[in-house]
């Protein structure tokens, strides 16, 4: 009556996000990782070895294969209180409906701006990027900031709108701290940024640079802005899921002989980005410098006072219309954000999020 029952029991392995991690590690040459394979194993197998024997043999993936690249993973993703708590959700989620914009519940407040209860007073409904909690949201007063996710129109739509409608005509406000910034110096520091970027980077000290870095092959590994601080020093931003990536690039590519370091130095600053055609009326009220555009023209960077701080103010925008990106010591940041923030009603400004910005 009873019968025999037959049981499988296989201890898999999974990841935080559901992907595999493939590739070259970014602390150790030639140390590669086929691992995490999320169940996908036996299925995945005959691809992953084909373009794992091709990295290993060329030195570089065949394709792009950022999404199960083991550089996308952050320092503290080696946590295990984090891997049990994320990764216990992630894989129940696997197959829950996968709604547009879902957020992640558990292991979060990994990495925070220093803006960020200012954030969340001002109702900031955040999500999460390489483990930061980023505003992609204000919800107005009697508003909660949280998702109701759909695959029509989702909740926060109408109040992202208002955030637009601000950038198009007044002022928005992001918080960018999330930004990875390095920092390359040194005698030969121009000579390495020429040697793997697609611009010029023997330009006059305070331009900015938008550029790409390129490999051996003219193919793309990288997006990102380059300023010229100094005859002997660069700032480099770059976007916060590749910091990694790009920061063991960019080490790799400098000579054993070169007179230039990097130093990552993405948690020494905060990022206010004040963008819209009323920005620079907003900021006139704040500093003494000289904002006109023929002072201040667009791709240059200055070391400008702004409230009580000396931040770098560098006239870029990703909005379509006038801005800059303040670059704040960390420590100042909470007062210059809220100078802006006393401002801002003077010009119609107000906070905007990810989901505006994007």
């Amino acid at each position: 009556k009873t019968g025999i029952n037959l049981f499988f029991n296989g201890p898999e392995s999974f990841t935080p996000d559901d992907r595999y991690l493939l590739g070259e590690t970014p602390e150790v040459r030639n140390l590669f990782v086929a691992a995490g394979f999320n169940s996908i194993g036996i299925q995945s197998a005959g691809g992953a070895g084909k373009v794992l024997a091709d990295w290993m043999l060329d030195g570089h993936p065949p394709m792009d294969l950022w999404d199960v690249d083991i550089r996308r993973a952050m320092p503290f993703q080696r946590n295990r209180r984090y891997l049990r708590d994320r990764t216990v959700e992630t894989l129940g989620l696997l197959y829950a409906m996968h709604w547009p914009f879902r957020q992640p519940e558990t292991a979060r407040g990994v990495r925070r701006s220093i803006l960020h209860d200012r954030l969340a007073a001002h109702g900031a409904c955040f999500g999460e990027t390489a483990g930061w909690e980023r505003p992609n949201w204000y919800a107005p007063e009697g508003v909660k900031p949280e998702y109701v996710y759909s695959y029509g129109r989702q909740n926060w739509f109408e109040y992202s709108a208002a955030e637009h409608q601000a950038v198009r005509t007044a002022v928005g406000i992001f918080d960018q701290s999330s930004f990875a910034k390095f920092l390359v110096q040194g005698p030969d520091a121009e000579a390495v940024l020429n040697r793997i970027s697609a611009n010029n980077m023997s330009v006059p000290v305070g331009k900015v640079v938008y550029t790409q870095w390129l490999n051996e092959r003219g193919g793309i590994e990288a997006d990102l802005t380059v300023t010229r601080e100094a005859q002997d020093r660069y700032m480099v931003v770059t976007a916060a899921a590749t910091q990694t990536r790009d920061f063991a690039w960019l080490q790799r590519q400098i000579p054993a002989d070169a007179r230039a370091i990097a130093v990552d130095v993405s948690s020494s600053m905060a990022v206010i980005s004040v963008m819209g055609p009323r920005s620079r009326e907003l900021l006139r009220q704040l500093t003494d410098a000289d904002m006109s555009h023929a002072a201040f023209p667009f791709g240059t960077s200055q070391v400008i006072d702004l409230a009580y701080a000396r931040v770098r103010a560098n006239r870029i925008t990703y909005v379509g219309e006038l801005g800059w990106e303040l670059y704040i010591p960390t420590e100042c940041a909470p007062g210059v954000f809220d100078a802006i923030m006393a401002a801002a009603p003077s010009v119609g400004g107000r906070l905007a999020g990810y989901h505006a910005l994007n």
